[in-house]
């Protein structure tokens, strides 16, 4: 059993476990080498699956405890409580399709979202100790996803933003992230502050995902020393992390979720 090599973001005192996978590790191969536990991007099933029971395994958890939506680069989040685990793996998987972003209060049970140069964002609430795994690329971004989530976290489960903090993942970097007219006019037309979240670089226009994210925070009220940035650009270090850009979409992803400890 080939373990996967793991980005750690919190204390070890926090009763929240919150990372990222890296590409090291695991059993799959070629672009999806070594470590990626996507079903949907194509890896061999058997690789997969070997991935995911290593993951299980490290973690002590069943892989019935292991939670990942299929991600459309929508706004639908989702609660993962008791129903959810009641529910039958056909049912599971239908309640998770179409899915960007999970959320839940309950222990020794695994969230995330996989991603490859879109952005991963966690919502970590330490008074509720609750837990919101987000999917932000850029049109998930445009549309709000982030405001969604903090605004269903609340709904569901009473978060106060004074006792959360966000973490923003591996995700490609703004001089890496080029994008047509349109794209810059969406992100125009959603209200950002385009001075803050773009420039044009040899006529073309970069946007800056992770900014734009940390923008949103903080117009929710997360100051900003509650906004960790792991500044870690997943197409400069595509031998650590998946990045589609330079590897394809036929290739793996990385899953950044969280666990809460009992």
């Amino acid at each position: 059993m080939t373990f996967p090599t793991i980005l750690d973001y919190l204390d070890d005192d926090s009763r929240v476990f919150a990372f990222s996978t890296t590409r090291k590790g695991g059993v799959s191969k070629g672009n999806y080498g070594g470590f990626n536990m996507n079903s949907y991007c194509g890896d061999n099933p058997s690789h997969v699956e070997a991935n995911r029971k290593a993951f299980c395994y490290l973690f002590g958890l069943d892989e019935s405890k292991l939670v990942m939506p299929h991600q459309v680069h929508g706004t639908e989040v989702r609660i993962i409580d008791d129903a959810f685990e009641a529910m039958s793996p056909d049912k599971r998987a239908r309640y998770l399709e179409g899915v960007d972003a999970v959320m839940t209060q309950k222990s020794r049970l695994c969230i995330g979202v996989s991603t490859a140069d879109c952005i991963p964002v966690l919502l970590v609430d330490h008074a509720k100790v609750a837990v919101c795994a987000i999917h932000a690329g850029w049109r998930g971004t445009v549309k709000g996803i982030v405001k969604e989530s903090f605004a269903a976290m609340q709904e569901a489960y009473g978060c106060d933003v004074n006792d959360m903090e966000a973490i923003i993942g591996p995700g490609i970097s703004m001089k890496n992230f080029e994008v047509g007219d349109e794209v810059y006019d969406e992100f125009c037309g959603a209200g950002f502050r385009m001075d803050d979240i773009s420039c044009r670089m040899g006529g073309k226009w970069h946007i800056d995902l992770w900014e734009a994210n940390c923008q949103q925070l903080r117009d929710m009220g997360f100051p900003q020393e509650k906004i960790m940035v792991a500044g870690i650009c997943t197409y400069d270090h595509v031998d650590d992390f998946f990045s589609a850009r330079r590897l394809g979409i036929a290739s793996g992803r990385i899953f950044t979720g969280a666990i809460l400890v009992e």
